[in-house]
């Protein structure tokens, strides 16, 4: 089963590698706000993969609760800059 899990996140890894494309190389600030939005919540995961894989699940839920609220609140910070300087 540990392998299952250590290919998932191989795979998520590759994932986060295309977001880190579209968010280097998007055509408008929105396409990489979303990018980088991606990969907040694709670490999260590979977080909770590496939980099931050390066995200590419950010390990455906390990591990965921590994580997922400063990936929100800097994907609400960031919208509401571009809301007051206009480029969205």
């Amino acid at each position: 089963m540990t392998e299952f899990f250590l290919i998932i996140g191989i795979g998520m890894c590759v994932l986060v590698l295309l977001c880190l494309y579209r968010a280097t190389y998007g055509p408008t600030i929105l396409n990489r706000a979303a990018g980088i939005s991606a990969i907040g919540t694709k670490t999260l995961i590979i977080l909770l993969l590496m939980g099931v894989v050390y066995d200590r699940i419950d010390m990455f839920i906390d990591i990965s609760m921590v994580y997922a609220l400063l990936n929100f609140l800097g994907t609400v910070v960031l919208s509401k800059y571009l809301e007051r300087s206009g480029e969205a």
